[in-house]
Order: C-alpha cells, then sequence, then structure tokens
C-alpha cells in the first residue's frame, strides 16, 4: 500500500505527538523553523502531502485522478494508523488547515487540538474571484504563473517576501497536472468551509493569524467569537505564513498552549 512520504521525531520522555501539515504547493520544508523546538517537548510527525516534497506523483495510478479532501485526509490518517498513533495534537497553515478540521470533524477522537496558522475559514469575495480565474486559466497558462500571483496577492507586502519566495520556490516542484488537481479542490470548498462554521467542536483550537493576512483575518475574528473552545492570536506585523515570518513568536505560544492542555489533563 503506497503512502504519502513522513519524517519522525521521537521525544524520549514524552508520549505526546504533534502532526504537522503543510499547505498546497508546500512540503515539510517549510516547518523547517519550528522542528528543533518543538522535538524538545513531543513527538513530531512531519508529512508531504500527495504530490508535495517526496510525496511526487511519480508512479501511475497511485492516486485517483480527482482530488478530495477526504482522500487526501485520510492519507494522513493511514499515516497515523501505521505509526500505531492513536490521537496527535494537529498544526497547520494555510489549506493545510482545512485537512485538519476535516480530520477533526470525521476522526475527532484522533485529533487533541488543533493549532491553525493562516487560517482558511471562509472565502472572500477577492479570494472566490481569485479562485475562480485560477480554474478559469489553470490548464491554459503554467501553473507556476497562477501561482506566483495568488502568493503576491494574498503576501504582498515586503515582510512577506521570504514566505512568499519559499512557497514559489516549492511550488516549482510540482507538475502542472499535479497542480490541476489540486486547484480543482477549490470548487470543493465553499461548502465544506460552510459546515465548518456551522458546526462547533469540543476539540481545543488555537488560531495564529498575522495581522496582515487581510484575505482570512476578519473571518477568523468573527469564528473565535463564535466558538467556545476556539481561541485567537492575532502576530502584529505579520502576514499569511505565521510560521516562516514570526517563528520565535509562533513556537513559543503555540507550545504554551500545548503545554497548558496537557497540564490540565
Amino acid at each position: 500500500m503506497f503512502m504519502i512520504n513522513y519524517s519522525v521525531y521521537k521525544n524520549n520522555i514524552s508520549n505526546e505527538w504533534v502532526t504537522f501539515v503543510h499547505g498546497a504547493g508546500g512540503s515539510s520544508s517549510i516547518w523547517y523553523k519550528q522542528i528543533r523546538d518543538y522535538k524538545k517537548h513531543f513527538n513530531v510527525l512531519l508529512l508531504d502531502l500527495r504530490g508535495h516534497g517526496k510525496s511526487k506523483y511519480s508512479i501511475k495510478n497511485v492516486f485517483e485522478n480527482k482530488y478530495t479532501f477526504s482522500s487526501i485526509s485520510n492519507d494522513i490518517i493511514k499515516v497515523l494508523k501505521k505509526e500505531k498513533i492513536k490521537s496527535s495534537h494537529f498544526v497547520g497553515i494555510s489549506l493545510g488547515t482545512i485537512l485538519i478540521r476535516h480530520i477533526a470533524e470525521f476522526y475527532p477522537k484522533m485529533v487533541k487540538s488543533m493549532i491553525l496558522g493562516g487560517a482558511v475559514m471562509k472565502l472572500n469575495f477577492k479570494s472566490q474571484f481569485l479562485m475562480k480565474l485560477g480554474l478559469a486559466f489553470k490548464s491554459i497558462v503554467p501553473y507556476i504563473w497562477i501561482y506566483k500571483l495568488l502568493a503576491f496577492i494574498i503576501m504582498p507586502y515586503k515582510n512577506h517576501k521570504e514566505s512568499r519566495i519559499l512557497f514559489i520556490n516549492e511550488a516549482k516542484k510540482l507538475y502542472q497536472k499535479e497542480f490541476v488537481r489540486w486547484f480543482k479542490l477549490t470548487s470543493q470548498v465553499n461548502p465544506l468551509l460552510k459546515l465548518f462554521r456551522q458546526v462547533e467542536l469540543s476539540i481545543p483550537t488555537l488560531y495564529v493569524m498575522g495581522s496582515e493576512d487581510y484575505m482570512f483575518l476578519e473571518s477568523i475574528k468573527i469564528l473565535s467569537k463564535e466558538h467556545k473552545s476556539s481561541k485567537l492570536l492575532v502576530v502584529p506585523n505579520c502576514g499569511h505564513v505565521v510560521n516562516v515570518e514570526r517563528p520565535t513568536f509562533f513556537n513559543n505560544s503555540t507550545i504554551d498552549f500545548l503545554n497548558n492542555l496537557i497540564e490540565k489533563k
């Protein structure tokens, strides 16, 4: 049975697991500023989503042609089951936050808590327009043109440059067909996000959003007030990819969040 690529960092003094889920066009390498700090406290599981990083679409018919959030989430569940991880804390960024929320919806016993950075829980008018534009041109123009445009619109400022370049460089490693498969997921996202906003889970959730993440921050402000199990941490002078732009702030605040949860058990 084929599995996505993953890496494990064991901690001999902790029974707690933290699973990191990157976004579309990225890979597990985007967590390079988190691993050293996290592995001091927890067992760490890093994943490369299908078609990304070392989970490239290199074997014919390994994955079905049409990707769904369910099938991609099941890739992650298979890894946890193989490693005999009954439950884990999850840390995600961007589209990875949708996958984590999907897992929490359908496998709630496997999710101890969620840390959702640059969370996508609602698409505003501009983001919906960009998705439709991308869908219209996805098979006509080179995918990297579309990705660069999206990266500049989502991460427009000078202090977002490192994140922007990192994601563009990772996206260059994708195949055109792989990009198209992932981009088609956007057609499924609106009803799914509506469900997530309407259904509150009792799983402790920390949203970590940049103050300059103008595409997604406002909807998370509303959601975190409505859902009692959720908290919002706004990172000042920061854009969408909070773990890359402000790693020390991100690591300290999220590790404290997890340690506080563990102490309360």
